[in-house]
């Protein structure tokens, strides 16, 4: 579905792809969707090769946090390609099938989204422009969303007539409430960056000479000075547990991650340079130090 090719350029390694551009400099991944030219609309390909970085970018201990944009002025994604090349069905896979079990009636945008939640490091979102559809459902599995002040976002599914995709019904109402989710998806409409941030969606709007700037201070922040693991185990924590139905879920899970950790190596170096009042230099990596109850939950099953 992709094609990866790996070039050294001096301390950075690039990969490239056919729908996005993904640099890793510095413990910082930046994925840009690169269909500048059909204002980085979505298609298939784009989303396999987002899933394919993020199993590259996730394999990396190196990398410490991903930043997401768009190529261009004018877009961060304007939605499903609406004009995809050789023609083909659209929002869905063009197959009829009977069993909507099929693995064929999968929702794309829902399959890069549930990626992105797997994902052990942290997501940053510098939305540079219009983001309407998918374009904008897929930045609800980002963490941290920044816009510049150009930014437009749409959740337009009710005037193509179909519903919100990419497991936007779970993700929105946790960001904004369920009322600000309704009127968005209800209407339709295409709102600017300050509806954007009044109602909740995004945390602060900049120019746009100075949004991906503003996103890699954010992302050096976490990645000069926090544990790999801990940020891992967060993040996997705030998502899995501020569902649960009790408190006693996230004190079981907080017991055993604090119990585990506090003997690590990190923990050791985290209070060592706080009292030698130096920066930390955290050994622990994700792909071998997390906590050995870790995946603690099963992940359901597309049926």
């Amino acid at each position: 579905m992709c094609s990866i090719l790996l070039a050294f350029r001096g301390d950075k390694q690039m990969t490239d792809y056919t729908q996005i551009l993904v640099d890793k400099a510095d413990g910082i991944a930046t994925i840009t969707l690169n269909r500048p030219e059909k204002m980085n609309a979505y298609t298939r390909t784009m989303g396999a090769e987002i899933m394919a970085a993020m199993d590259d970018i996730d394999a990396d201990d190196a990398v410490r946090a991903v930043i997401f944009s768009g190529s261009g002025e004018k877009a961060f994604c304007a939605g499903a390609d609406l004009t995809p090349e050789g023609g083909g069905h659209v929002f869905s896979d063009p197959t009829e099938v009977k069993d909507l079990s099929d693995p064929k009636v999968r929702d794309g945008g829902g399959l890069l989204t549930l990626r992105l939640f797997e994902s052990t490091k942290p997501l940053i979102s510098a939305c540079n422009g219009v983001a309407v559809g998918v374009g904008a459902t897929m930045q609800l599995a980002m963490d941290i969303r920044l816009a510049s002040s150009t930014a437009r976002y749409g959740f337009v599914f009710a005037r193509r007539g179909i519903v919100p995709e990419a497991a936007s019904s779970w993700f929105l109402p946790r960001i904004v409430g369920i009322s600000q989710a309704l009127e968005w998806c209800y209407s339709g409409r295409v709102f600017d960056a300050d509806e954007a941030k009044e109602g909740g969606l995004i945390r602060s709007i900049h120019a746009p000479a100075d949004l991906l700037h503003a996103a890699e201070d954010l992302a050096r922040e976490i990645a000069d000075n926090t544990s790999a693991v801990s940020v891992a185990m967060t993040r996997a924590m705030m998502y899995r547990l501020a569902s649960a139905d009790h408190p006693m879920e996230a004190h079981k899970i907080d017991s055993r991650a604090i119990y585990r950790l506090s003997r690590g190596k990190d923990a050791k170096e985290g209070i060592a340079s706080f009292l030698e009042k130096r920066n930390p230099m955290y050994p622990g990596k994700v792909s071998e130090d997390m906590p050995d109850f870790y995946p603690w939950w099963e992940t359901p099953e597309y049926e």
